[in-house]
Parts: C-alpha cells; structure tokens; sequence
C-alpha cells in the first residue's frame, strides 16, 4: 500500500501532478498516511491525518487550513513550483525533503541501511543534511521507538566531550557535583550521531574505539563497564582519508566507522531540491499564518541560479529575509531575493560574454545540467541586452522580469567571470 490516499477524483484532475508526486512521496513518506483531496471533494477531512487538498487555478496560491491540513492551488501540473508546493505541504516537521534524483537515491539507500545495525559514516560540506539523513534512516529502523541523540563533538570542549559521551560519577572531577549518564547510555536501544567527528582529539578516538569494539563504557571516576545497545552514525565536513593520511584521525577507528559510507552533496548540485526546501523553510517560517507565500518562477529561477556556499544554511537565511520584504504580498519576486553573498553562476570553466551567444547550446561549459540551463539564461539575457542596444529597462520588459532582477543577474555573471557590460537605463 502507498504513502498516499486519493480518490477517483484526484487521479482524473491531478493526474500529471499526482503521479510525481507518488513516486517522491513513497520515497520520502514511507510509514505515514498522507491524504490528497480534490477542492470538490465533499467528504469531511479527516481528523488529525495529513492532508493536502489540490486545486486547479489560474493564480497560484498556499494556504494553511489547520495544522495538518494544506490547501495548494496550482496553475501548470509539471511546473516545479506545483510539484515543490505540494511535496512541502506533505511534509512534517522532521521530514526530508528531496526532489533530485541523486538524493532521492541517498534516502532509498538510507532505508536499506535502517534495516541494519552496521555502522554509517555520512560525509559531506556543511548545511548539507547530514543529520536529517542520520534522523531518517533513525525513523525507519527497527530502533525508532528508542532515543535518537546527536552530538555535535566540535561544540564541545575538549576537557568535557569525554564525560559527556561516557558518563561520569559524582565527584570524579572538580565541579562534578552529581553522576551524568553520558550520551552513550542516553541513546542506549536507539541511535546515536556523532557529527563533526574529524574534531575529536587523538586520545579520545582510542576510547571511542573501544567503546564501539566492546559495545560498552567506562564512566569517568569508576572501575566498572556499563554494557550499551547503540547504533553508531558517524558524520564529517573533512575528507578523513586525508585526516588519517596526515595522522589527525586514527585509522582503526575510520575503519571502523566507514563500514558503509554516504555522501551529501552541495546544494549547487542539487538544483531539483531547491523549489520543495523553499517551499518548506517560508512555511516552517509562517507558522502562525493562514495565507502562506509562495514563489514566482522568477523567484524560483533566482534561487537555482546561486552557488549557495553555506548550502541549506543559508538558503534559510534567504527565505527570512525573503518572508520579511514580501510582508503583506502573498507572492515571493525575485525582488524579494537577497543573498547572503553576491550570486555566482554555477559553472565549472567561465567562458567570455562574446563566446556565450556563439556557442550551439549542446556544447556548454559544464557538463551537468544545470550548467547548461545557467549558461543558457546567460546567453538570452546578453542576447536581449544587446538587441535592445543595452537599455536594461527595455531588456527586463521584453525578458518579463523586473530591472532589479535584471541587475542581480548581470551582477551574478561578472562574479562568476563572464565579461558582461552593465547596460544602460
């Protein structure tokens, strides 16, 4: 049986957008019930059960009925903005949210891996969803009705990370005034994340080791092992082959830890993911709102045409920042865009503006896809901008976006190398 539940209805007036939305949702949602409803739909919606009801319109909307229950209005079934609209509103607070195929694959992999208790060393750069996968493969294992514990060993002092995985006695230190089980037997029968590995020292990955070897613990300031049931994700933002390579990560230990490794990428290579997370983080930002935003193609575009550096992270900075400036419109512009940093075209090997409008657009730069779709908007724009003899006014009304976008773009491309004129008014 599937994630969803839909009636006749909703399969003949949905079809299009249904039948992606199936596919991701089972891949994402397995183990919960989620209930798709066409607006006409008389029945009664049902109690405290996620629900999104569809629409078919002319004006895009999103808007919150109840807490579990979402109604999207859609104009075009194949549009990203459909498909990232109504995956956002399945969502729960604690879900992932993916639409690339590639990361679709991590989370396939990551329910294969619940069904094990080997240990999993997720490697990846910062904001990239290391714990949201660790969490995920927690919910659907044999082990969700135990305790997940995250331990983010970079935040920690070093004089401390010790008695805070193992435990200590009271008194077993100056300022000990009372017993600490540890992390270790706080997630014991369930899971436990340690994320940023690489920044453990030396002398505590020995007993890390052990601990994993022995399936036990020594509290500080005592002489006896307390046996743990735990199941181990091991996460890092450093390449630690390189980390043992040059002697900052004990190789035992790695090879202990790596029995199966995943991989996060960059959000920049990512670019599917990007429309449902946005959706996702102005609705996790709204929470008190009935009428949610919702963002225009322009938008949409804008969003996939950066780099994000700080990934996810600062994805959510740009979606509060986004919230803020829309405040009393429903729709969210490119105007409302605002990064953290100047936007820079995602390209492997910049090429001058003059090559762009030569080169035949199955022979771009890059290779991947968003390279060509990128280099390809680039071309259009610098194609536009010189019809119209550089009169960036006329050049944003003829390309249907705002002057301000216009100038974002054009920012974008200088940052990324492309030598492009700035135009004129």
């Amino acid at each position: 049986m599937g994630v969803l539940e839909m009636n006749e209805a909703v399969r003949k007036n949905h079809a299009p957008l249904v039948q992606r939305v199936t596919t991701i949702a089972d891949s994402l949602f397995q183990g919960q019930r989620i209930v798709l409803r066409d607006a006409t739909d008389p029945t009664p919606v049902p109690p405290r059960t996620r629900t999104v009801t569809l629409v078919r319109g002319d004006e895009p909307g999103l808007r919150r009925e109840s807490a579990n229950h979402v109604l999207v209005t859609y104009r075009d079934p194949n549009s990203e903005s459909a498909l990232g609209k109504v995956i956002a509103a399945m969502a729960g607070p604690n879900d992932p949210l993916a639409a690339d195929p590639e990361s679709l694959a991590i989370f396939a992999l990551g329910d294969r891996l619940a069904t094990s208790d080997i240990p999993i060393l997720i490697n990846g750069p910062t904001g990239t969803g290391k714990e949201v996968l660790s969490r995920f493969i927690h919910a659907h294992s044999d082990r969700s009705d135990g305790p997940f514990v995250a331990v983010n060993c970079a935040a920690m002092p070093d004089t401390m990370l010790e008695a805070m995985l193992f435990g200590h006695q009271k008194g077993a230190f100056t300022g000990a005034t009372q017993a600490n089980e540890g992390f270790f037997r706080a997630a014991d029968g369930g899971t436990l994340l340690l994320d940023e590995i690489a920044e453990m020292p030396l002398g505590l990955q020995a007993k890390l080791l052990r601990a994993l070897q022995e399936g036990e613990v020594v509290p500080i300031g005592s002489t006896r092992p307390v046996k743990v049931d735990v199941r181990i994700i091991a996460s890092a933002n450093r390449d630690l082959p390189t980390e043992v390579a040059e002697g900052r990560f004990r190789a035992d230990l790695y090879y202990r830890l790596n029995v199966f490794p995943l991989t996060t990428r960059p959000l920049c290579e990512r670019l599917d993911d990007i429309t449902p997370l946005a959706f996702a983080l102005a609705m996790r930002h709204s929470p008190e709102q009935q009428q949610l935003h919702w963002f225009t193609d322009a938008a949409l575009a804008m969003l996939k045409l950066h780099s994000w550096p700080g990934n996810v992270r600062e994805l959510e900075n740009v979606i509060r920042r986004a919230l803020l400036l829309a405040h009393g419109k429903p729709a969210i512009d490119a105007e409302h865009i605002i990064f953290d940093s100047p936007a820079r075209l995602v390209q492997s090997q910049p090429q001058p503006a003059q090559n762009l409008a030569s080169s035949a657009p199955d022979q771009p730069t890059g290779r991947k896809l968003s390279n060509i779709v990128q280099i390809s908007e680039a071309r259009a724009i610098m194609e536009t901008l010189d019809a119209c003899g550089g009169n960036r006014v006329e050049a944003a009304r003829q390309l249907g976006i705002s002057e301000r976008t216009l100038r974002y773009r054009l920012a974008s491309f200088r940052e990324a190398g492309l030598a492009v004129a700035g135009g004129r008014r």
